[in-house]
C-alpha cells in the first residue's frame, strides 16, 4: 500500500473540514426549490438565477437544473433569469417549505440581441467561488464560423483563454501546460475516452443533441477527479416533452438528422440524434472509374459516423431517471489492386442509467450506472498472410453525488464512485490464408478504482464564500495499490459589488495513462494502468484573479494567474516496443513537469454586439533525468513540450445586423510550436569509394519553433421565415481562413542538387500547410 500524499497536508485539510462551523439562522427559514426549464424543449437551464431583490440574496440552478434557496418566512417577489431567456418575476407567500418550477420562455430575440450563453449572468460569475471554469452551449457554437460548415464544440472551447490546440485542424484541448490525455471528457457523466473523429479533426460531440458543455481549468470541485489538467463535462438535451419535433442540417461534408418528443406528455421524452459524413460516398466512385488505369492510386474509403439517444421519465414529484446511449465509429479503408488492402476502425460506445431522487427541498441525490467502451482494430492483409492488430478499454462505473443545504450560508457535496476496468494493451493475430503459419499474442490487465469525497461551500458573509473539500481515491491493478488524499480549496473575496478577489488549490491524481506512438502515421493509442514501475501522475495547480464588472455590468473583466506543477510525468525510451510487449513497464521514462502563466478574459454578453476577447501568457516545461539505463530526454536538460505556446490571442465577435441576420467572425493568433530540426549534416562514408551518406546533427530537443499561427474566420447566419414545411431554418455561411494564410502544419527538408551532376549540394527546409481559405455553406431546418 502507497500513501502518495503527504499526511500532514490531507489531516490539514480534514481539520478544517471539522472544523469550521454549520452556523444556523437565528431566524426560522423555509426553503424554496424546483427545477428551471426554458418552455421550447422543457430542458433544463444550469445556471439559472432566482433571486429575491429585497433581501439581496438568490441561488443558482445547478448542472441539472435545480436549485434550492432558504428564505426567512414572508412575501416576496422572486426574479428569475437566465441568458438568452426572458427574465420573469413571480410574487410567492413563502411560509413553508415548498416544491416550484419555473419555466422561462425564450427570448424574441434569441438569435440576435443575446446570443452568448454562459453559467447565468455576468453577477453571477462575479460572485460564485468557482474560478477557472467555462460554459458554452450548442446555440453559441452555432454561429461561430466552422471549418467545413461542420459545428465543433470542443473547437469553439479552443478560443478561450489557458486552452491551445494541437495543431491545424485537430480537435485535441491542451490545458494550462497539460497534455492531451489529462482531460477528462464526460458524456451525462460517463467518461469519454477518444473525443475525436477524422485522426482529431472533429469531435465526437454532436451539437445537434448537445445542450451545454462546461471546462473546468482549474480550482476543481471535489466531486471530479482522474485527471490532471481539465474537465470537459457535456451534457445532453432531454427532448421536448409536449410535441414531436424533427431537426437536421445539410453541410458541405456531413448531414444530421434529429428527431425528439414526448414518451408521455409532460412526464417522459426522448430525443434521437445523428450524423455522417460522405467521403466514401464519392471515393468510392472516384477509384471505380479509374479502376482500369493501372497508374491510378486508389483513394482510402473514409467516413465517420455517431448517434446520440436519451430518454428521461418522471416516476413522481421527487423522482426522475434518465437513460443516455452514444455509439460513434470511425472507418477507414484502403483497398489495392495488388492484393493490398487495409482497414482501421475505432470509436466509442456509451451508456449511461440516472436516477435523481429529491428527498426534501435542502437534500439532492443523483446516481449513475455507466458503460464505456472504446476500442480500435487494423486488419492488414497482403496476398495471402493477414494480421489483426487491435486494444481497447471498458469500464463499468457506479457513482452517486448528495447535495445538503442546511441553511444558506452552507452548501454541502458528498458522494462516492466505484469503476472497473479492463484494458486491451494488445492482441495481434496473425497467419496464412491456408492456415499453416499462424500466431497470436494478448496482452490485457484488470483494474479497480474508487473515490469517496465531501465539500462544502460556506457563505461565511456577504463578503466572503469559501469552497473547501477533500477527495480520496484508491486503484488497484493486480498486485499493485495505490491511494491517494487530495484537497481542494477556494475562495472569493468582494471588495466592492463590481469587484471580487478569488484564489484557488488542487491536488489531481491521474491512475490511467494513455500510450501514444508518435511516430506512427495512423492513431495508435493503448491506455494503461498504473502498476508497480508505472506511478500514478499527480499535479498541484495554484490560481490567484480579480474580475470586475464594467460598463453598467455589460462587461466581465478577468485576469487569472496560475502555476502547475507534475510528478510522475510519462513518456517513452527511444525506440519503444508499445504494441503486444507485455513488459511494457520498462519502455517507459518518468519525469515532471510545470507550467505557469497569466490569463486575460473580456465578455460581454448582451446587447447588439456581443463576444469576447482572450490573452494568454503562458509556460511550459518538461524534465526527464537519466534513468533505466539511458540518458533521459534530451540529456535530463528541461525542454518545452509541442503544445508549449508563449502568447495565444483570441477574439470572437458576433453582431446582430437585422433580425434574420447575423454576423459572426473569429480570429486566433498564437506562437509558434516547438519542434525539433536539424542543425546541420556531416557528410559519412563507410568505405572508400562507396556512396557518401549525410547524416543529420540534431540539436536539443524542440530548440526550434515553426512560424506564428494566426487565422481569420467569418460567418453570416441567415433566418429564413418561416413557410409550409419548416418552422424555422436557415443558411450558415462560413469562410475559414479568410485571407489564406499558409500555417505551417510541419516542416521537411529537401535535396538541392547540382543540375549538372545530380549531386547533392544542400538542402531546403519546406513548410507544409493543411487548410487554404475554405468557405462553406450548411442548410439547418426545423419543423
Amino acid at each position: 500500500m502507497r500513501v502518495v500524499v503527504p499526511f500532514v497536508q490531507s489531516l490539514f485539510f480534514l481539520l478544517i473540514l471539522c472544523a469550521l462551523p454549520r452556523l444556523a439562522l437565528a431566524q426560522a427559514t423555509v426553503t424554496l426549490s424546483g427545477y428551471v426549464r426554458g418552455a421550447t424543449d422543457q430542458g433544463v437551464l444550469p445556471g439559472a438565477s432566482v433571486a429575491v431583490p429585497a433581501l439581496n440574496t438568490g441561488a443558482t440552478a445547478d448542472e441539472k437544473g435545480f436549485y434550492s434557496l432558504p428564505l426567512p418566512a414572508g412575501r416576496y417577489a422572486l426574479v428569475i433569469s437566465f441568458i438568452g431567456y426572458e427574465t420573469i418575476t413571480r410574487e410567492i407567500n413563502v411560509n413553508r417549505t415548498q416544491r416550484i418550477s419555473f419555466v422561462l420562455p425564450e427570448a424574441a430575440n434569441e438569435l440576435g440581441e443575446v446570443i452568448v450563453e454562459g453559467s447565468g449572468t455576468l453577477e453571477q460569475k462575479l460572485q460564485t467561488t468557482q474560478m477557472s471554469v467555462e460554459r458554452l452551449t450548442t446555440r453559441e457554437a452555432k454561429l461561430l464560423p466552422a471549418l467545413f460548415g461542420e459545428v465543433d464544440l470542443l473547437k469553439t472551447l479552443q478560443l478561450k483563454p489557458g486552452v491551445q490546440n494541437g495543431g491545424e485542424g485537430t480537435s485535441g484541448l491542451f490545458v494550462r501546460g497539460g497534455s492531451s490525455d489529462q482531460n477528462l471528457y464526460l458524456l451525462d457523466e460517463a467518461v469519454v475516452y477518444n473525443p475525436s473523429h477524422l485522426f482529431g479533426l472533429f469531435s465526437v460531440f454532436n451539437p445537434d443533441a448537445v445542450q451545454s458543455v462546461d471546462l473546468y481549468k482549474g480550482g476543481f470541485p471535489a466531486q471530479f477527479g482522474g485527471r490532471l489538467s481539465s474537465v470537459v463535462d457535456v451534457k445532453l438535451r432531454e427532448g421536448n416533452p409536449k410535441k414531436l419535433g424533427v431537426s437536421g442540417g445539410l453541410g458541405l461534408i456531413s448531414s444530421r438528422l434529429t428527431v425528439e418528443g414526448p414518451i408521455v406528455k409532460d412526464k417522459g421524452s426522448f430525443i434521437l440524434s445523428g450524423r455522417r459524413t460522405y467521403f466514401d460516398v464519392f471515393t468510392r466512385q472516384i477509384n471505380k472509374l479509374n479502376a482500369d488505369d493501372p497508374e491510378f492510386n486508389p483513394i482510402p474509403n473514409y467516413y465517420f459516423a455517431d448517434y446520440n439517444a436519451k430518454a428521461n421519465y418522471r416516476l413522481g414529484p421527487k423522482d426522475q431517471i434518465f437513460l443516455t446511449g452514444y455509439y460513434g465509429r470511425d472507418v477507414f479503408g484502403f483497398n489495392s489492386a495488388n492484393s493490398f488492402n487495409f482497414d482501421f476502425t475505432w470509436g466509442n460506445t456509451v451508456a449511461a442509467l440516472r436516477w435523481n431522487h429529491v428527498f426534501s427541498p435542502k437534500l439532492f441525490m443523483n446516481t449513475t450506472a455507466s458503460y464505456t467502451n472504446y476500442d480500435y482494430a487494423v486488419t492488414n492483409k497482403i496476398d495471402q498472410f493477414s494480421f489483426n492488430l487491435s486494444s481497447r478499454i471498458h469500464d463499468i462505473a457506479l457513482r452517486t453525488d448528495v447535495e445538503y443545504q442546511p441553511n444558506e450560508r452552507h452548501t454541502l457535496k458528498f458522494g462516492g464512485a466505484t469503476k472497473a476496468y479492463r484494458f486491451g494493451v494488445g492482441r495481434l493475430q496473425a497467419g496464412s490464408k491456408d492456415g499453416r503459419l499462424g500466431f497470436g499474442s494478448d496482452v490485457s490487465y484488470r483494474g479497480q478504482e474508487g473515490a469517496l469525497y465531501a465539500s462544502d461551500n460556506f457563505k461565511a458573509s456577504d463578503k466572503l464564500q469559501l469552497e473547501y473539500g477533500l477527495r480520496a481515491t484508491y486503484f488497484q491493478s493486480d498486485s499493485n495499490r495505490y491511494v491517494g488524499l487530495e484537497p481542494r480549496a477556494a475562495v472569493r473575496y468582494s471588495l466592492t459589488p463590481n469587484m471580487s478577489l478569488k484564489a484557488s488549490y488542487a491536488m489531481m491524481y491521474q491512475y490511467v495513462h494513455l500510450v501514444t506512438n508518435s511516430g506512427a502515421s495512423l492513431p495508435t493509442d493503448i491506455w494503461y494502468p498504473s502498476r508497480q514501475s508505472v506511478k500514478p501522475q499527480r499535479s498541484q495547480q495554484v490560481a490567484a484573479g480579480v474580475s470586475f464588472l464594467l460598463g453598467r455590468g455589460q462587461f466581465l473583466l478577468t485576469n487569472e494567474v496560475y502555476y502547475k506543477w507534475a510528478q510522475n510525468q510519462i513518456d517513452f525510451r527511444d525506440g519503444a516496443q508499445l504494441f503486444v510487449n507485455s513488459d511494457l513497464d520498462a519502455e517507459f521514462l518518468f519525469g515532471k513537469g510545470w507550467s505557469y502563466g497569466n490569463e486575460l478574459y473580456l465578455e460581454k454578453k448582451t446587447g447588439r454586439t456581443t463576444g469576447w476577447m482572450g490573452y494568454t501568457l503562458a509556460w511550459s516545461k518538461r524534465k526527464f533525468a537519466p534513468q533505466r539505463g539511458t540518458t533521459g530526454i534530451n540529456n535530463g536538460a528541461d525542454f518545452f513540450p509541442t503544445y508549449d505556446r508563449r502568447h495565444n490571442l483570441t477574439v470572437v465577435v458576433l453582431h446582430r445586423l437585422t433580425e434574420r441576420l447575423n454576423l459572426t467572425g473569429s480570429f486566433v493568433y498564437s506562437s509558434g510550436a516547438p519542434t525539433t530540426l536539424p542543425q546541420g549534416r556531416f557528410v559519412f562514408q563507410e568505405v572508400y569509394g562507396a556512396e557518401a551518406v549525410a547524416v543529420p546533427i540534431y540539436p536539443d530537443r524542440n530548440s526550434y519553433r515553426l512560424a506564428p499561427y494566426h487565422r481569420l474566420d467569418l460567418g453570416l447566419v441567415w433566418n429564413l421565415k418561416p413557410n409550409r414545411l419548416f418552422d424555422e431554418s436557415d443558411l450558415t455561411f462560413s469562410i475559414y481562413n479568410t485571407y489564406n494564410r499558409r500555417n505551417p502544419y510541419f516542416i521537411y527538408f529537401d535535396q538541392i542538387k547540382d543540375p549538372n551532376s545530380d549531386q547533392v549540394t544542400g538542402y531546403r527546409a519546406r513548410q507544409v500547410s493543411l487548410f487554404p481559405i475554405i468557405p462553406s455553406v450548411t442548410y439547418n431546418f426545423k419543423f
